[in-house]
């Protein structure tokens, strides 16, 4: 009798474990391919100079596994001119993915090939499409050579473009800028690109609560911000930040509605500077072990032969 029953209570078990397996994968497969009517499709832009195997690869990355459940354009120079007045010279190899969200469900952004894109990062792409006026999509970068990753900015522009989206240009251009320095400072000594996204976050979130008048007061901020985080900066880059930020005051950029979005950056960077930080102390003591191991060692044959 008890053996029965336990068989039916197995039996039981492993229909329940059925059902609910059944349970998940219909809560999480059958609005995977849905798509945002009031939206429409994802947009997938290519860079002009992708060979059509690496185009190919980009799908993949990127999640295209059936073309019709998209729409996909190619980013060319052209665009780079249109829309940040950029070089027509330039080679275009990022592709972007855009997935546009309902307002407030915030900015998500991922770069599918980190080892390929080699200047910006998530939250360099991010601070520069929330000054552009992009505020709520998914957005995934990916290239099958290593760039910059630059242009991809622009081909998330003209995602946008095609998707009905209302982007000022005078902002976009003023968000490229805005990419353009802030790896060009992660370049300078003493800086790292986790630093320099801090600093341009810090700056946009004292200006969403101070709400600066004048260049002065933007001057204020950028010289309060560049102590609190012990950075120095040469007196032409520190000029170059007050421009930027003092374009962005002209265009009345508004980041006070950005306010979350900026925080969860800001909060994303400190995760990522803590990280650096243990990394840094974890090498730094193995060196230091390693020294007093060579240093014990030549002091050995130092009292040896002495």
């Amino acid at each position: 009798m008890i053996k029965r029953i336990s068989k039916i209570i197995l039996v039981a078990i492993f229909l329940f474990g059925i059902g609910l397996n059944s349970v998940v994968k219909a809560s999480t497969n059958d609005n995977s391919d849905s798509i945002n009517e009031k939206f429409g499709a994802p947009i997938v832009v290519y860079g002009e100079k992708l060979s059509a195997d690496q185009k190919q690869k980009v799908k993949e990355l990127l999640g295209v596994n059936d073309s019709s459940q998209v729409n996909e354009v190619t980013v060319t120079v052209d665009d780079l001119v249109k829309y940040i007045n950029g070089d027509p010279h330039s080679n275009l190899y990022s592709s972007a993915k855009i997935t546009r969200k309902e307002k407030g469900e915030g900015l998500a952004i991922s770069i599918v090939t980190p080892d390929n894109i080699t200047e910006v990062t998530e939250e360099m792409y991010a601070n520069a499409l929330l000054t552009a006026g992009v505020e709520d999509a998914n957005v995934e970068v990916a290239s099958p050579v290593k760039v910059s990753g630059h242009s991809a900015l622009v081909g998330i522009y003209k995602a946008y473009d095609k998707g009905g989206g209302d982007l000022n240009k005078d902002r976009m251009e003023v968000a490229n800028d805005e990419l353009d320095l802030a790896t060009n400072l992660a370049k300078k000594e003493g800086m790292d690109q986790e630093k320099v996204t801090q600093l341009l976050t810090e700056i946009k979130q004292a200006i969403a609560d101070q709400n600066p008048a004048t260049k002065e007061d933007i001057e204020k901020i950028i010289d309060e911000k560049l102590k609190s985080l012990k950075i120095e900066l040469s007196p032409k880059d520190r000029e170059l930040l007050v421009k930027l930020f003092d374009r962005m005051r002209d265009l009345n950029i508004n980041f006070d509605n950005m306010k979350s979005q900026l925080g969860d950056i800001a909060n994303n960077i400190k995760e990522k500077l803590k990280d650096v930080a243990s990394d840094k102390g974890f090498w730094q003591g193995v060196a230091d072990f390693f020294k007093k191991i060579f240093q014990a060692i030549a002091d050995f044959f130092s009292n040896l032969f002495g």
